[in-house]
């Protein structure tokens, strides 16, 4: 066969594909959500409109997850659930500083205990408390022992089963249990002694009658901000962040 003749076969090949795919293609002017993922590609999806289907690209990270569903326009995060099972993305991904999609979570570059979320390519620095640290694995902050590469936390270096104080913090402290801290409180009517390490009987020379008020942000952020130890937590790969609100995001329709 010459040249020509096997050019001709690979266009025909192609026209064929290219036909079967149109045909397996749901069309959403016959459906009554009138939105339908894309039968190829994950993060794109057909929206009916004006009575002829339209095709959309979701914002770039995100994959089609629904009408009505996902943190934005029917898109979500591809590992909350099995999205581009089967599919592929169409889209590559577009880094910024600390982001490697425009959209999703992924940890820190130098530190175990806090990790980015990044908006449209906005990256917020978030913090985990409460002794967790973050998980790359499941997109969240997770207990130490669950997160590969940072199994013993830097609050527990000095004594794996010891205590140590939390801030400023007259009534909570945190508590190793084999490396992992745990926070606690003291019971009432106690406060946590920075000398002793251990809950007494008012007053101490840095606290007097316990108070009730849980204690102020900055002081769990000043004892959880610790840097990773030397072969600490990978670099990883983004959901909303906490407190946030969606922006109202509407993608070109492609041509």
């Amino acid at each position: 066969m010459s040249s020509a003749g096997y050019l001709l076969l690979a266009l025909a090949l192609v026209a064929t594909g290219a036909a079967a795919q149109k045909q397996s293609q749901e069309d959403p002017c016959q459906l009554k959500s009138r939105v339908v993922g894309d039968a190829t590609y994950c993060d794109r999806y057909w929206e009916c409109v004006s009575g002829q289907p339209e095709l959309y690209d979701c914002p770039n990270g995100l994959v089609f997850a629904g009408k009505n569903r996902g943190v934005t326009e029917g898109c979500d995060y591809p590992w909350r659930s099995n999205y581009c099972e089967g599919k592929q993305l169409a889209n590559p991904p577009i880094s910024t500083e600390h982001c490697d999609w425009l959209y999703g979570i992924f940890g820190h570059e130098t530190s175990c205990t806090r990790y980015w979320t990044c908006w449209n390519g906005t990256a917020t620095e978030q913090l985990c408390i409460g002794g967790l640290l973050y998980n790359e694995d499941m997109h969240s902050c997770d207990w130490p022992e669950n997160v590969d590469g940072c199994q013993k936390h830097p609050l527990c270096n000095e004594d794996a089963n010891g205590n140590v104080p939390l801030g400023k913090s007259c009534n909570r402290y945190w508590q190793c249990q084999g490396g992992y801290p745990r926070l606690q409180r003291c019971p009432a009517m106690l406060v946590f002694d920075r000398r002793s390490l251990r809950c007494v009987v008012p007053p101490t020379e840095d606290c007097e009658v316990p108070t009730t008020q849980a204690p102020p942000p900055e002081e769990l952020e000043q004892d959880n901000d610790q840097n990773i130890p030397a072969g600490g937590n990978a670099r990883g790969a983004n959901t909303l962040p906490p407190g946030a609100v969606p922006l109202p995001l509407r993608p070109r329709p492609r041509n």
